[in-house]
This record gives C-alpha cells, sequence and structure tokens, in this order.
C-alpha cells in the first residue's frame, strides 16, 4: 500500500485543476502545468483535492499510485508558490552575473561559460557568489541547476565550484610531505 498515494492534494485557493482522462492540468498564478500519467491510476476531484487510486492490484498499478500523486502535487505547488533552487559559486576569481537573457560565469577557465536562461525559469545573482533559480516546474528548475553546476562541480581538495545550497562536500587530505 502506498503511503503517499493515499494522501489527497488540496488544492490552494487561485489553482484550479482539471482533469481530461490521463491528463491534468494546473493553473495558477505562476502559470500552467500539465502532466499524462499512466492508466493504472485513476484521478478524482472533490471538495478542493484530488484524489489518486490504483485501479488493480498488481504492483505497476501500486508503483504509479504513489508517483501520480507526487506529480499532481508538484504542478499544485508548482503554479502556486513556485520552487527554488540555490548555487552556491565557491572559489577566487568565480562569479557568476546576469546580463540580459544570459548567465555570465567565471569559473577558472581562459574564458567566460555562458548559459542562455530556458524559458518559464528566472534566474536572480543576489551577489557574485550566489545564483537564485526559480520557476514553476520542479524538474525544469533542478535540470538548469544541474547543467550549471556541471560545469564546474565542487572539488573534494579545496572544495572550489559550483554547488547546492544545501550539498555537503566530503574533503579530503591534501598531499603529505
Amino acid at each position: 500500500m502506498s503511503r503517499i498515494g493515499k494522501y489527497p492534494v488540496t488544492v490552494p485557493n487561485g489553482v484550479t485543476v482539471e482533469l481530461n482522462g490521463n491528463l491534468v492540468t494546473a493553473k495558477g498564478k505562476l502559470g500552467e502545468l500539465s502532466v499524462t500519467l499512466t492508466s493504472d491510476v485513476k484521478v478524482e476531484q472533490a471538495d478542493g483535492a484530488v484524489t489518486v487510486t490504483p485501479l488493480a492490484t498488481h504492483k505497476r498499478a501500486r508503483q504509479m499510485w504513489g508517483t501520480a500523486r507526487s506529480l499532481i502535487d508538484g504542478l499544485v505547488m508548482g503554479v502556486s508558490e513556485g520552487f527554488t533552487r540555490k548555487l552556491e559559486i565557491t572559489g577566487v576569481g568565480y562569479r557568476a552575473q546576469v546580463q540580459g537573457r544570459d548567465v555570465v560565469l567565471q569559473l577558472g577557465f581562459s574564458h567566460e561559460v555562458r548559459y542562455p536562461i530556458p524559458e518559464g525559469i528566472k534566474i536572480e545573482a543576489p551577489d557574485q557568489n550566489n545564483l537564485l533559480i526559480s520557476g514553476a516546474s520542479k524538474q525544469r528548475v533542478g535540470q538548469v541547476a544541474a547543467e550549471i553546476r556541471a560545469y564546474r562541480p565542487p572539488e573534494p581538495y579545496k572544495g572550489k565550484g559550483v554547488r547546492y545550497a544545501n550539498e555537503f562536500i566530503l574533503r579530503k587530505e591534501g598531499k603529505k610531505k
């Protein structure tokens, strides 16, 4: 039995959820998102909440039960509040700034790295060593953060590079004399 799937997704004020077969669409102040679910689950909406139930008792239906509930919860949270990831840039001379629709990163290479900001994503640089990536889609916010981090992942000896704000870097001891 799914521990996540059995809880209903509450729909806050200002958000509308439309069900059209396997297509679930959520509209809110931050935009419109939709997801197509598998035919192993049934989605119902009543009393300001969306419930998901499996259509069978086989393993795949039980797996998709919790997954479908989490996807719908992500849609509702995204269009009402949005998602944010914070990146920290550590290193001498490492910095970032937003110029128009590009993020310009200086990460110790001989050249600067330009990352074009995709549609639906907002990137802010409150200072030179921090980036705030926000948007309605949890998947796209995480993907953009992962792509920027991949330019210079943190290294274990000095900790230089781009890392998530809540990421812990296991440090190694340097070479001994």
